[in-house]
């Protein structure tokens, strides 16, 4: 029984489509025939499923559970609950592999799957794989069975139980997300005074969009932390693996910022280590990195890509400025927002500075946010691969890992394709306004060479 995959939604590093046009419940049936077969075929017998609070998810969830019993795998249902809790059933259960339903931080309609297989993340070439099992209907058979473990109270205590940190006033937002019931049972557990918005599950997200990175979504967030003179706020996007944090002034501090404050603790218990963030991260990151005695690591953009260079490097502590943020340090490895909230809680009540200090403590630099343009699938890549020919020929400072990375006296700039979307990416940092206008020309003219043209 072939079944064939919308190919939109067979992306880089998850799967993912629009409910009802590109995603139905026979693919999450074919999903479960698929995942299941593999592991079935690598003597895996088990796989753990969770699901976030979107409309669509219940529905998805059962037929991905149906798909994997029918080729004789057992299944343990965990329920709905963040990203971050499957991954952690799967560390502790005896399970092969999970997969987690959610749209992350996708508009409502959205939907989709985040495979792990024996502790490391499935994707590229594996989801790839998955869907032509699934076209030639190549499926074991079986009859697997059903069972609930309730995972919520036990993920909760695991992230509280090693907090050392001294009682701050906090606002947490959840965006009416995945992660809000989470948050209420683990700000009970931890000291401090604790401020909740949105932490009911609405599939609807009928108060702003859950993605932390945008800062317009934490409007909220930032008026409470005002009304109130907190200390910080934190926001966690739909599916709870992508962290946003604002200090007590209500200013963003963004993923490679977060990353900064986490390194001082991790390299006091692992001199020398190395922390890894990506292409995308400030200059200043880098630097406080190596000033701290560690070694820094810049790598491509993408949790899975992330996650396979901290196995191969052994580093402790990773990071995106997308807001996924990965400790391995007396943790797992994973990206988990409600995690890293409690060891940025703990790593700014041990400085005994207040987060907008150790933030006003960064060094001044002078970004656009990342700037994104549409580019047809076709050309995205090719456009790279002239930019890097044209940088090469001029003798450019450029690293290659993801993109051009480009250092110039001026500061540096990036561009890169994008993994998921049909865009390419645009980012520059300098010392001064004047500065980073030349970079913004650079970037401009680079395009231009390409026709390309930046829509702003």
């Amino acid at each position: 029984m072939a079944h064939h995959f919308n190919p939109t939604i067979m992306r880089e590093y998850d799967i993912r489509g629009i409910v009802g046009e590109t995603l139905f419940d026979r693919d999450a049936y074919a999903i479960g025939r698929s995942f299941g077969t593999i592991l079935q075929r690598t003597d895996g017998k088990t796989a753990a499923v969770g699901f976030d609070g979107r409309e669509s998810s219940p529905v998805l969830a059962e037929a991905l559970i149906r798909g994997l019993t029918e080729s004789g795998v057992d299944v343990v249902r965990v329920g709905l609950g963040p990203t971050p809790m499957l991954y952690y059933a799967e560390a502790e259960l005896e399970v092969a592999g999970a997969i987690q339903i959610t749209g992350s931080h996708n508009p409502a309609n959205y939907n989709g799957f985040k495979v792990v297989l024996r502790h490391g993340p499935f994707y590229g070439a594996a989801i790839q794989g998955l869907g032509q099992m699934a076209a030639k209907g190549d499926w074991l058979s079986g009859s697997g069975s059903v069972s609930d473990t309730y995972m919520l109270d036990l993920y909760v205590d695991r992230i509280s139980k090693d907090f050392g940190g001294k009682a701050l006033r906090i606002g947490w937002d959840a965006g009416n997300g995945a992660a809000g019931p989470a948050i209420e049972k683990l700000t009970a557990l931890l000291p401090g005074e604790h401020h909740l918005l949105f932490t009911d599950v609405d599939s609807a997200f009928p108060n702003h969009h859950p993605d932390p990175t945008e800062e317009q979504n934490l409007e909220h967030l930032k008026r409470l932390v005002r009304e109130k003179s907190l200390d910080m706020g934190l926001a966690f996007d739909g599916d709870g693996d992508r962290i946003g944090a604002i200090d007590g002034t209500g200013r963003v501090v963004w993923g490679d910022q977060i990353l900064a404050i986490l390194a001082k603790p991790v390299l006091q218990e692992r001199p020398g280590a190395t922390i890894i963030a990506d292409v995308k991260a400030s200059q200043a990151l880098y630097d406080r990195i190596a000033e701290l005695g560690g070694q820094p690591c810049m790598w491509k953009t993408g949790h899975s890509l992330i996650k396979e260079k901290m196995k191969e490097t052994g580093a402790p502590l990773a990071g995106e400025m997308s807001g996924h943020i990965f400790i391995a340090d007396d943790y797992y490895g994973f990206d988990d927002a409600l995690y890293a909230a409690v060891r940025l809680i703990e790593a700014v009540s041990e400085e005994g500075k207040s987060l907008a200090e150790l933030r006003d403590e960064m060094p001044a630099m002078i970004n656009t946010p990342e700037l994104r343009f549409p580019v047809e699938e076709a050309r995205k890549f090719q456009v790279i691969e002239e930019v890097l020919q044209r940088l090469e020929d001029e003798g450019a400072d450029v690293n290659r890992i993801d993109g051009a990375r480009v250092n110039t006296p001026d500061g540096w700039w990036l561009l890169r394709a994008s993994n998921t979307q049909d865009v390419l990416v645009a980012r520059a940092e300098a010392t001064s306004e004047e500065a980073l206008i030349r970079l913004m020309k650079i970037i401009d003219g680079q395009l231009e060479a390409s026709g390309v043209s930046r829509p702003f």
